[in-house]
């Protein structure tokens, strides 16, 4: 796998990057907690359509998208999306396919981007998390990186209007409490990963309404 990321991505990351922060404009919390190498799986909540666009250009590295099979019908878009990164999948079914595609950006060292909700939300409120992302962690021995977007409202944002994008602490693979590979514990750990997104949420919330300008971080002092 290509580490700097596909040629679109990398196009994008630097040319059209000023462009997508006015049009999508967000505040980060610790984007410094994405590493910058190795396998991972990002966990995110969904919110709306746009919700890729904001990891996509944020983290340092490429994040690689599962999305719905039906985005890709359109074959100018399947080709922009695929050069994106993302590769399609069949919700609601076995996807051995889609699966393998998974699996094979763990096993090259890549960053695998998972709505953990398994589809956006339709009032707003959290869904229920689906299993797929810690079962990969599991059977691959991968971290995941919890991530929550905030809105003001709890819906989609409107045009120009500021999300918060925050990431949380890695949970690593022997943290998910997963033994013996059973679906009650895959659900408990699911719901483990959601509990990480939903307290980021509940404090993020309390953020609105957001300054102007983030602070800027005092700098450290030289040791004399």
């Amino acid at each position: 796998m290509n580490r700097k990321g596909t040629f679109l991505y990398q196009f994008g990351k630097s040319f059209a990057v000023p462009i997508f922060r006015i049009l999508f404009p967000s505040w980060e919390n610790n984007p410094e907690r994405v590493p910058e190498n190795g396998p991972l799986i990002i966990c995110c909540n969904h919110v709306c359509m746009k919700d890729p666009i904001y990891l996509t250009f944020s983290p340092k590295r490429q994040i690689f998208y599962m999305a719905k099979k039906e985005l890709f019908e359109n074959k100018f878009v399947g080709k922009v999306l695929r050069a994106l990164g993302a590769f399609a999948i069949e919700r609601g079914a076995g996807d051995k396919e889609s699966l393998s595609a998974a699996e094979k950006i763990l096993r090259d060292g890549g960053a695998l981007g998972i709505f953990i909700e398994g589809t956006r939300s339709k009032d707003g409120k959290l869904g229920r998390p689906k299993s797929g992302a810690v079962m990969l962690a599991h059977q691959h021995h991968v971290p995941i990186l919890p991530a929550c977007i905030t809105t003001a409202t709890g819906g989609p944002p409107k045009q120009f209007e500021r999300v918060i994008l925050s990431f949380g602490e890695l949970i690593q693979p022997e943290e998910l409490g997963i033994v013996e590979g059973t679906g009650s514990e895959f659900r408990q750990a699911s719901r483990m990963v959601m509990d990480r997104i939903a307290e980021m949420r509940e404090r993020d919330e309390k953020m609105f309404p957001l300054p102007k300008k983030k602070p800027k971080k005092p700098k450290a002092l030289k040791q004399g």
